[in-house]
């Protein structure tokens, strides 16, 4: 092995040690968050949040004209199951399509046991919904963490980082990471907009998810380099 390649192979460590540091900070935040919530700790800044989000003259008209409320709902629907599960499958086709066959697989586990993973979480803490406002879209489950929020951050974050690791390109690697990130962020935002979740729900979504996507990316890492999964492909 050359200089250059020595240099590479220790660049390449430190990435992977730097992303498991992430994964176990994301699990130690995320506990903590719901451990916060358990005792009762957040409710007041949940409180302030949500209320900062309602005209304070009727706490049934969120802010804004009609219309930001319509576009609230069209957001969080991105993030419903339906949706990010037609778009995993489209995603998964693509890859099979262009024969990556592996990754298409390595794709539809990742996804798939992302949403287990929240759905068993949901189910485990129990918490209810918020009372201080008319809700702007109907819930049928419980609230913490917010499904909408990790599965957008399963999916949407899942997907970038391991179709950007399929393409060497930066600039479209860039351009990827940054739609999955923007879409996330919207809809745990209009979650909360709509009266559905605390705001802490939202943010515990987000730190689950993001950390089971850091979690599938140092996965598809290690595959690669092993060769089990397709190596990046040359611009």
């Amino acid at each position: 092995m050359d200089r250059r390649g020595v240099v590479n192979f220790v660049r390449s460590e430190y990435a992977l040690l730097a992303l498991l540091v992430l994964i176990v900070g994301g699990a130690w935040g995320f506990m903590e968050l719901a451990d916060e919530v358990l005792e009762g700790e957040t409710h007041r800044l949940d409180e302030v949040v949500l209320l900062a989000m309602r005209n304070p003259a009727d706490l049934s008209d969120p802010l804004g004209p009609g219309w930001v409320e319509e576009v609230g709902r069209d957001v969080t629907a991105l993030g419903g199951l339906a949706i990010v599960g037609f778009i995993s499958i489209v995603a998964v086709g693509h890859m099979m399509l262009r024969g990556r066959h592996r990754g298409a697989l390595y794709v539809a586990l990742t996804v798939g046991g992302g949403i287990l993973v929240s759905t068993l979480l949901k189910s485990g803490f129990d918490r209810p919904r918020p009372d201080l406002v008319p809700h702007g879209a109907t819930v049928y489950t419980a609230s913490f963490p917010s499904g909408h929020s990790m599965m957008s951050a399963v999916v949407y974050l899942t997907l970038g980082v391991l179709l950007a690791r399929l393409d060497s390109r930066p600039a479209l690697r860039i351009y990827v990471l940054g739609v999955a990130i923007f879409l996330t962020i919207a809809v745990g935002i209009s979650r909360i907009y709509l009266g559905v979740h605390w705001p802490t729900d939202v943010l515990a979504g987000w730190t689950a998810g993001a950390t089971w996507a850091l979690l599938c990316w140092a996965g598809a890492d290690i595959l690669q380099r092993r060769g089990r999964l397709e190596a990046a492909e040359k611009p």
